[in-house]
């Protein structure tokens, strides 16, 4: 690897990037110089109204938690498994292995996928459904390999699973599928291969997701970046991602060629979202400050370019498709379609998160990013997918693997 392109990857791994590329997108966006989108900034002040109008329904005195797959378990979690409940360490090294597992699995589900909950007889679906499958599944040792230790991931014990292990998990059958459940499967076995190669970061032996706190407590002490953690997230997970683009053989995860970028220089073509690493560093920094490590710098972080808060800006006209094929067609996430979408998606989420903390009159420090997208954006993209159409599907449709959105 030559100096530029070490360079290269290093920076496309950090959140700046994120906010810079899609950044770039944005102002060939407002010269009218994408194939497929414009957008009319004029709709801003309506899109942060309906944002808070959500907000104030779901947390009428706007104490917003965090955007984090903790929301998803709701009052299903042990105390054990709770990152709010305890403070043992041993405690945050089973949420890390929870949570880790849990956001990789969190891909779309598609519509008409359902989990039952015997536990408490609720019928869940999408991201909800995809939470509790992965709790229940976690809290039977599905994913551990050691029959004593059921509250743990470990390498042994993810890549031993088969298709038909999954699809028990899931519930999954002709009447029940699940979109991209193959890509799951192989995100799994990818994943313990990266645990088992790693000993420095996840441990020797039986190789667990959890271990990563003593290498972050180790490397860091008890205080680290957002961005710090994203970039370790990318490091150590980085080879599990299947059949995306490699820059010097470094495989770049959810990172995306645009014809409209230059490419004079290594990787400044591409377009990096790393959305369910977002989603996943979003989601460690409970169980993290449960262990005592503070993350600082929250607003590093950008917004998730996924299909809720994509579709927000497009059902409410923030964004404008530019010809009838970008809502009448199904799209691959490598599409220039979804790229420049999820692109403006980024940037609009700084400045509806910008708006709706001047209409609550809030501080960065009070109403930050993570906040903005749980109260939120998220759930308004939700709501208003709702109102238009009854199944609740996205204005877009993408052609999922399982495990980008």
């Amino acid at each position: 690897m030559t100096p530029a392109e070490r360079s290269a990857v290093a920076y496309l791994r950090q959140p700046q990037a994120i906010r810079d590329r899609t950044r770039q997108l944005v102002d060939l966006c407002q010269s009218d110089q994408l194939e497929h989108f414009a957008c009319d900034l004029s709709k801003l002040d309506e899109v942060a109204a309906y944002v808070v109008d959500t907000t104030q329904q779901l947390y009428p005195d706007f104490d917003v938690p965090f955007h984090s797959r903790w929301r998803h378990f709701g009052p299903r979690l042990t105390p054990q498994l709770d990152p709010l409940a305890t403070r043992e360490a041993t405690a945050a090294k089973a949420q890390l292995d929870l949570a880790i597992v849990s956001v990789l699995l969190d891909a779309g589900a598609g519509n008409q996928w359902r989990y039952q909950d015997v536990a408490t007889g609720d019928t869940l679906a999408r991201s909800e459904g995809l939470a509790v499958a992965s709790l229940r599944a976690f809290e039977r040792g599905f994913f551990s390999s050691d029959s004593k230790s059921l509250y743990q991931v470990d390498a042994p014990g993810i890549q031993q699973l088969t298709m038909g292990d999954l699809m028990q998990v899931f519930q999954v059958s002709d009447d029940n599928p699940l979109v991209g459940l193959s890509g799951r499967l192989t995100l799994l076995h990818q994943l313990g291969a990266a645990l088992a190669s790693q000993p420095d970061r996840f441990g020797s032996g039986a190789a667990r997701p959890g271990n990563l706190l003593d290498y972050l407590t180790h490397r860091y002490g008890q205080t680290l970046e957002a961005g710090t953690l994203l970039s370790e997230v990318l490091e150590s997970l980085g080879t599990i991602w299947p059949g995306r683009t490699e820059l010097a053989g470094v495989n770049l995860g959810d990172a995306w060629p645009h014809p409209a970028l230059a490419t004079a220089e290594p990787g400044s073509h591409l377009v990096p979202f790393h959305k369910l690493s977002q989603w996943l560093t979003y989601s460690l920094v409970e169980p993290l400050t449960a262990a005592g490590v503070a993350v600082t710098h929250l607003d590093q972080l950008t917004g998730l370019a996924e299909y809720r808060n994509g579709g927000l800006c497009v059902d409410l006209g923030l964004l404008l498709p530019k010809h009838s094929d970008v809502t009448h067609s199904a799209h691959l996430p490598s599409s220039p379609v979804v790229v420049e979408w999820r692109a403006l998606t980024v940037v609009m989420l700084d400045m509806i998160g910008e708006r709706v903390r001047q209409r609550l009159k809030k501080s960065p420090e009070e109403l930050p990013l993570i906040k903005v997208l749980e109260g939120g954006t998220w759930a308004a993209g939700r709501r208003i997918a709702k109102q238009l159409r009854s199944t609740g599907e996205p204005p877009i449709a993408i052609q999922s693997d399982g495990t980008v959105f």
